[in-house]
């Protein structure tokens, strides 16, 4: 059974819940359920296990790397664990333990180059004999809050970074994807962190997560789900810092002079990896007309060839979404498209948790398929006939969080990507096109703050300024 880590100790909740897999249903483990006394108690250790921190950035960056060490070395074990706490396939869990490994490592290089800058003082008129530096200073408590899609990896972007500006952490991992958090702290411990500088809680979001907004002990609030939950949990959060990655309706255009043999298995993986529950995956695909002929019934047929089922069956590419209840809803969604005049290409059949790779085309704005997020293995096919239609097409949405476009002609791809209105524009890559390294993050309804361990450290941190007259 799972356990809660308060005041640097393993403890169990006041209650359990059990924990199915996501493709049978078999019962593979308990979750230990905080109370409220648990959750300020955690908050409470991690307060005091930030005030006694004595970790210099060098023992930060041991430690970080010596943790990215450990989660490869238990890999199997990780994969397998996701396999049925996320629905992952072996590829799916695999990659999300390898980009686990380089966001700790990234973290810890910068724990090692975190510093300030010199400030011009002399630059002002009159003044002289003054020297004026800023450095960087940890916040406090930073709280995580994580969802059930990305259970290890969109951890590590929250964890890392915070400790390696000097925080210490309190997490609150998905109820339905709990044990990859436990996995990550005890790897984290075992690497050398004092445990008193990490706390994790589990239970509801709406009962735990609001206590943890209600505590003005933390600092700082780094968060990735639902556009929804991240407008409530930014009125709660007040002054105090905010990093919020939330709700996102993919975009990418394939341009007429598009090497296709290059963009639909690139598509492909962006729009139906993780059973399409990824907040870039390829949602919206815009065509050009003219080449839509040629382009679709070959998209479609590589669909088709796309196998999904059984997670634990090494060739499986797609496996069941996190529960009967989304996919129910996605089918839904496609159902109404349907009834609305689009055209089903492929897939739309659902088995219990399982639900097809699927294709639409003729769909409308109007559907929901094209206006809210599904988070399912969904595409939708609109063609354009010039890119100002398809830009703008792509742009009416309250979201802008990633887009893709590919084209061969460089003019097209600069002009085009100053006017998509995303946080991340990637030309001859899909929208999930992400390194751990780069700033992440969106703009509108999507949130804002950057993931990626040289750009999140520095909003975990403040800087300070410093002068000195002489």
């Amino acid at each position: 059974m799972t356990q809660l880590l308060i005041r640097g100790k393993w403890v169990d909740g006041e209650s359990t819940q059990t924990l199915t897999d996501k493709y049978l249903g078999n019962e593979y483990g308990r979750m230990a359920v905080a109370s409220e006394a648990q959750v300020a108690q955690a908050v409470e250790g991690a307060l005091a296990g930030f005030q006694a921190a004595t970790l210099a950035p060098y023992e930060r960056y041991r430690i970080l790397l010596e943790a990215s060490r450990l989660i490869a070395s238990r890999a199997p074990k990780l994969i397998g664990l996701m396999c049925d706490e996320a629905g992952f396939t072996h590829a799916d869990g695999d990659n999300e333990v390898r980009r686990c490994m380089q966001t700790l490592e990234l973290s810890a290089e910068e724990a090692k180059r975190l510093s300030g800058e010199l400030v011009p003082m002399e630059a002002a008129a009159g003044v002289k004999d003054r020297l004026g530096f800023t450095i960087r200073v940890p916040r406090g408590v930073v709280c995580a809050i994580t969802p059930f899609n990305s259970p290890l990896n969109t951890l590590a972007h929250k964890v890392g970074p915070a400790l390696a500006g000097g925080n210490a952490v309190v997490i609150k991992p998905s109820n339905v994807t709990p044990l990859s958090a436990v996995e990550l702290c005890r790897a984290l411990i075992d690497a050398g962190l004092p445990a008193n500088l990490l706390a994790l809680v589990h239970g509801s979001g709406s009962a735990i997560g609001r206590q943890l907004l209600a505590d003005q002990r933390i600092a700082f609030y780094a968060f990735t789900g639902s556009t929804q939950v991240g407008r409530e949990i930014q009125l709660a959060a007040g002054l105090r810092g905010l990093q919020l990655e939330l709700g996102s309706i993919a975009s990418t255009i394939v341009c007429v002079d598009a090497d296709i043999d290059l963009a639909i298995p690139k598509i492909i993986n962006a729009g139906f990896r993780k059973a399409g529950q990824v907040c870039t995956s390829v949602q919206r695909l815009f065509v050009a007309r003219d080449i839509a002929g040629h382009f679709i019934p070959k998209f479609v047929e590589a669909v088709q060839a796309t196998r999904y089922g059984d997670p634990s069956d090494p060739n499986t590419i797609i496996g069941p979404m996190i529960s009967q209840q989304h996919a129910e809803r996605a089918e839904a969604w496609v159902r109404e498209a349907l009834d609305g005049g689009a055209r089903l290409l492929t897939g739309g059949k659902r088995e219990g948790t399982l639900f097809q790779p699927t294709v639409l085309h003729g769909v409308n704005d109007r559907m929901k398929v094209m206006c809210q997020e599904i988070f399912a293995p969904v595409v939708s096919i609109v063609e354009f006939d010039s890119i100002d239609e398809a830009v703008a097409g792509a742009n009416a949405s309250d979201f802008g969080l990633a887009a893709g476009l590919f084209t061969q002609d460089l003019k097209t791809a600069l002009r085009t990507a100053r006017r998509l209105a995303f946080g991340g524009v990637h030309v001859n890559e899909a929208s999930s096109a992400r390194i751990d390294a780069m700033p992440f993050g969106g703009v509108k309804d999507s949130g804002y703050g950057r993931e990626g361990p040289a750009y999140a450290i520095r909003e975990m941190t403040e800087e300070r300024l410093i002068t000195v007259a002489y």
